[in-house]
């Protein structure tokens, strides 16, 4: 039964790890802070409402008093601080107090001393405190009764007896409670009313409560987001963590490293460049072993032939049989050291493209000096070179000089070394759209059709039967093709179309865009 693939999740796909982190942070965080927002505005009104509900009380009781007849204004403001749970007080002329509601009925509310209090009512006004510390709230002036009990220990009294208009102002208890207080003016003096608005912490508190429920939730519902993105970020980890672990044992010539194609994250991104770099070393490591395979096989052709002629000198006497093994070796040991100095630049051809700092390079003149070089060494016989020199700057590319060198130089030894003596070989260099392209014509046999992705590997070799065995190593092509695709090239062989026979060497680079 084959397996249901699962299709990415839509956050998944757009959002970054970076913003999963930030989302889940931010989330307790913005929760706390609108919650601490929410009750700091829930308290101010609810204080809002309750001031003014003390200062029409205060009115009401002023009405009173100055409406009722004197034998029923005493009862009626008794009753009136009784339902309200209030103390009222009246200061007449001179800032005396002529009337205590208080006098009548005895305490109607009590401030509480917290030192005789649970610990509980202590860790509550210590959550007052912190929250009141967290807003930025300052706390109202101590409340105590006053010694002398008159007007003047009442700011708010007297500003209503001198505004005529009603005065309030908030004090705080010693259980940090808030104590209101209401003025308003009546004949000669003031009526105060003051409470003990217990009922508002009460509420504040009730509200503070059901937030620590939801704070208490929302922090669960982090945890369990916390939890699930680590899943997210540690699985995939752990499996490419694993992954690379076999590739560094390399017990198994094919690791599979999870690409996690659905992944548009930067784990998905750390899968992927895991995954290649996994399959690169891997092609790399085959190349390095066949390459060694390789090197092995043709270094004993010339070391075998060597030792024959070695032995062969020890036990002959003929003096022209001496001289022909003698020969022969010397021939073997020139073989040899062209051998490894071929596998030696080619060993170094990646690595050093790997670490070059490309320049622009300007082809034409730079195979202008190929050429002249050639021509300078030219032995009798030779094929002869032809180059069209282009027009100045019209073929720059971005590489390295000496390495585009070496593989322009290499097509050439191969075009002469096929060429029949005293034939031509023709090179040009144009400039076709966003590329740069070298053409190199020889007039020998051409390259088989079967052949033309055989000779750019390492070692194969089909050479003119009329040269000395062993005069080329089998790696010119191979090393060109190297430092073509190393600077992002391509190199290509075909027929030429404009002669009867011969190969056709095309080398296509990236132009250097024109300013």
């Amino acid at each position: 039964m084959a397996r249901k693939r699962h299709s990415p999740r839509p956050w998944a796909a757009h959002w970054t790890l970076t913003w999963r982190i930030l989302a889940v942070n931010i989330f307790t965080v913005l929760i706390l802070a609108l919650g601490v927002i929410y009750l700091d505005s829930f308290r101010n009104k609810l204080a809002k409402e309750r001031v003014q509900r003390t200062e029409r009380e205060a009115e009401i009781a002023a009405i009173v008093a100055r409406s009722v007849a004197p034998e029923r204004r005493d009862a009626t403001l008794v009753a009136i601080g009784q339902s309200t749970r209030s103390r009222i007080r009246i200061y007449g002329a001179g800032g005396r107090r002529t009337f205590d509601s208080w006098a009548s009925t005895g305490p109607t509310y009590e401030l509480r001393d917290p030192a005789k209090e649970s610990w509980m009512k202590d860790a509550a006004r210590a959550m007052d405190r912190g929250f009141n510390a967290l807003v930025g709230a300052k706390y109202a002036p101590d409340f105590a009764e006053p010694a002398q009990d008159s007007i003047a220990a009442w700011p708010e009294a007297q500003e209503a007896a001198r505004l005529r208009e009603v005065t309030n102002a908030m004090r705080t208890a010693p259980d940090l409670t808030p104590v209101l207080s209401a003025a308003a003016p009546v004949a000669d003096g003031a009526l105060l009313v003051t409470s003990n608005e217990r009922s508002l912490i009460r509420s504040m508190r009730s509200q503070r409560a059901a937030l620590a429920l939801a704070m208490a939730a929302a922090i669960l519902i982090s945890v369990l987001l916390s939890l699930f993105l680590a899943r997210t970020i540690v699985r995939p980890l752990r499996r490419i963590a694993l992954a690379a672990h076999r590739v560094r044992l390399g017990r198994a010539r094919e690791v599979r490293v999870p690409r996690l194609p659905s992944r548009r994250d930067e784990i998905g991104l750390l899968a992927r460049s895991v995954a290649d770099m996994s399959q690169s070393l891997r092609h790399r490591i085959d190349n390095i072993e066949a390459f060694a395979a390789d090197v092995t096989h043709e270094l004993k052709n010339p070391l075998a032939s060597l030792r024959s002629a070695l032995d062969g000198l020890g036990t002959v006497t003929d003096d022209a049989l001496r001289n022909r093994l003698t020969d022969v070796a010397r021939e073997d040991v020139r073989r040899l050291d062209r051998l490894i100095s071929d596998i030696s630049e080619a060993a170094r051809t990646d690595a050093e493209l790997a670490r070059a700092r490309f320049e622009e390079v300007d082809l034409g003149a730079l195979i202008e000096q190929l050429v002249a070089g050639w021509n300078t060494r030219r032995e009798r016989g030779n094929a002869r070179i032809a180059f069209a020199r282009p027009r100045k700057s019209s073929t720059l590319v971005m590489g390295d000089p000496g390495r585009l060198a070496r593989a322009i130089d290499n097509l050439l030894d191969n075009a002469i070394s096929f060429s029949p003596p005293g034939g031509l070989v023709e090179i040009a260099a144009t400039r076709v759209d966003d590329q740069v392209r070298i053409r190199i014509d020889d007039e020998g046999p051409g390259v088989p059709q079967d052949e033309r992705e055989a000779i750019f590997h390492r070692f194969h070799s089909i050479r003119p039967e009329t040269e000395d065995f062993g005069r080329h190593s089998g790696l010119g092509l191979a090393i060109a093709k190297a430092i073509v695709e190393g600077h992002d090239g391509e190199i290509s062989v075909f027929d030429r179309d404009d002669a009867p026979s011969g190969a056709r060497f095309i080398i296509a680079l990236p132009a250097v865009d024109d300013l």
